[in-house]
């Protein structure tokens, strides 16, 4: 069984809802998929959440899509935002693409969302959720893995190793403020 979007939400709510309001707070984001020759390919993607679940939506036939129908190894970068400040956070989704062939949901998809026609629909499998937010002059990374709890590491100016960092209440909630 593929592990889900919901699944990921169900095991980590708090970091699953900041992750889902920080890519739909901008339209676009960028999608890395690999080549044939393994090399990297990267793009420009919206994403979608509905039902629970994180989509991938796109035509049939662009390099992304080959590249996915080859190889569902992914991730997705979130919008840095309007300016170099990036004040909430950097974000990112590694996981697999795993496509939609299912006529039901598809026709769901499209009635709700409006898609260009035709296009291939991928529902996401998470593996991988990475935040990386500014605390000081420390670096602040949050790290999610399939089949592990949230992880919080702490990098400083210097040349130390990262630090654990047990607390999780680093996490600026931009949410409210606006």
């Amino acid at each position: 069984m593929t592990f889900t979007w919901a699944d990921f939400a169900s095991a980590e709510p708090r970091f699953a809802e900041a992750v889902r309001w920080r890519f739909e707070k901008y339209s676009h984001h960028v999608l890395a998929t690999l080549r044939k020759d393994g090399s990297p390919r990267v793009t420009g993607l919206e994403v979608t959440f509905r039902w629970g679940e994180l989509w991938l939506g796109m035509m049939p036939h662009s390099r992304k899509a080959r590249d996915l129908e080859r190889d569902p190894r992914f991730a997705v970068h979130a919008n840095p935002g309007p300016d170099d400040r990036m004040a909430d956070g950097d974000i990112r989704i590694g996981g697999r693409a795993v496509e939609v062939r299912d006529e039901a949901v598809r026709a769901r998809f499209a009635v709700d969302q409006s898609p260009p026609e035709p296009f291939l629909l991928f529902r996401v499998s998470p593996e991988e959720v990475v935040e990386t937010t500014v605390d000081g002059s420390d670096l602040v990374i949050r790290v999610w893995r399939q089949g592990s709890p949230v992880r919080t590491l702490r990098r400083g100016p210097g040349e130390g190793p990262p630090r654990e960092d047990p607390r999780d209440d680093h996490r600026v909630d931009h949410r409210e403020e606006g």
